[in-house]
């Protein structure tokens, strides 16, 4: 057996290899649930009313969505051009971090500036923290050849050291009884909620507005263009007249940029301050959401509700049939190769 190259694709297989990812899944991880001891129908019925079936539910996902659509998005326009930006969760936290010292510090009054100047500069601090963080990888790939996993990956670790050595010190909050986390935002400059007795925010109308944005600079810009063929082939861009290197660290800023904003919504919108534990892993997830999506900016949107969806869904689906919640997180990672292997195999047909 051997994969031949399809000459074309059919619209049909196109619409049925994501239904059909999506069946295998839920045929695959219906035997955990069964080897757990719960009815497979009503585990899954569970799982789907704990994420979409009601207001509080419904709510829930969409906050937990909003940063991963950012997370998401950084992930996807970075692999577009084959910078592959694994540190997304070092600049969220980079992004949290700057926007807690511009609109938290100088005992809660910021910098003396009305909130309507003092926002933006914070969301703008958020996003250059997260862009500077990625550009170094970027630079020493395009002008060393060093390996951008390896760097974006341990620079997560610095990063999240440096977090906790500023929470221990100098931005920790005095009013918090030894608890490290950083001093609050003023209330003017936390983000509105979208739904009363919801904790649904505004910040999710900013990550449907920066999905759309990257949708239209990908398709229909310049740069876009830049960034699509030097992801499909870097040497024949080159040749063509493309600056790989020029669009290589454009992507890491845009992608940095993005993850870093995903810190300050994160917290303008949810926590009010940083701790630690205030991304279980946003940063991660926003690749797996990517992949889903199949670097489709709009498609993050969908993928990035979708697996928020099941990790709320897996906590009440748990509580009722005493199923663990890592199910969920197997429900994310298989659907992702089953997504993977259906999007190789619209692409590619098997021949004997």
């Amino acid at each position: 057996m051997r994969l031949e190259r399809r000459t074309d694709t059919p619209a049909w297989l196109l619409l049925a290899a994501p239904v059909g990812a999506l069946l295998f899944t839920l045929a695959v991880t219906s035997l955990l649930v069964a080897w757990a001891g719960a009815p497979v129908g009503r585990a899954y019925a569970l799982l789907l009313e704990g994420g979409f079936g009601s207001r509080f539910a419904l709510t829930e996902t969409l906050t937990r969505a909003t940063p991963l659509i950012f997370t998401g998005l950084a992930a996807a326009v970075a692999f577009r051009a084959r910078l592959f930006n694994i540190g997304a969760e070092g600049q969220l936290f980079a992004g949290a971090l700057a926007a807690v010292a511009v609109g938290g510090l100088h005992d809660g009054s910021g910098l003396g500036w009305p909130p309507a100047l003092l926002f933006p500069l914070m969301m703008a601090a958020a996003a250059l923290a997260g862009a500077l963080l990625l550009l170094g990888p970027a630079l020493m790939k395009s002008r060393l050849g060093v390996d951008e996993v390896v760097t974006t990956l341990l620079l997560n670790f610095i990063v999240l050291l440096f977090v906790s050595a500023m929470l221990d010190g100098p931005m920790k909050d005095p009013g918090a009884m030894g608890w490290p986390q950083s001093v609050a935002l003023q209330d003017s400059l936390q983000l509105d909620k979208l739904l009363e007795r919801s904790r649904v925010h505004t910040g999710l109308l900013g990550a449907l507005l920066a999905a759309v944005a990257a949708w239209a600079l990908l398709k229909y810009t310049t740069l876009g263009f830049g960034i699509r063929a030097a992801g499909a082939n870097p040497r024949a861009a080159a040749f063509a007249g493309v600056p790989v290197g020029w669009t290589t660290v454009a992507v890491a800023l845009l992608s940095g940029a993005l993850a870093g904003l995903a810190g300050a919504v994160e917290v303008a919108g949810r926590t009010a301050y940083v701790t630690l534990d205030m991304s279980p892993g946003y940063g991660y997830t926003g690749i797996v959401i990517a992949m889903l999506a199949m670097l489709n900016p709009l498609g993050v949107v969908a993928a990035a509700v979708f697996v928020a969806g099941m990790l709320v869904g897996a906590d009440s689906m748990s509580r009722a049939v005493g199923v663990p919640t890592y199910i969920a997180d197997v429900i994310v990672a298989v659907s992702l190769l089953s997504m993977l292997v259906a999007t190789m195999l619209t692409q590619y047909r098997p021949r004997r």
